[in-house]
């Protein structure tokens, strides 16, 4: 159970690291991907985006 929470969190570093790139492919844009202002900063969670980006990198483990 808390390797999965592990994992999670890790992705959701990774995916607001990349950000910027992903945006110039179209993600972070998707449903579920929630962009707010709190304390005077942005805070981005990505979940359709993760739950996408999961899905792919499950595929492409199970091919090779």
């Amino acid at each position: 159970m808390i390797r999965w929470i592990i994992v999670i969190f890790v992705a959701l570093m990774f995916i607001s690291w990349f950000t910027p790139l992903l945006q110039k492919l179209g993600f972070g844009r998707l449903p579920g991907d929630f962009r707010f202002r709190l304390f005077g900063r942005e805070w981005f969670i990505p979940l359709t985006t993760t739950l996408l980006l999961s899905g792919v990198a499950s595929l492409i483990a199970r091919v090779l």
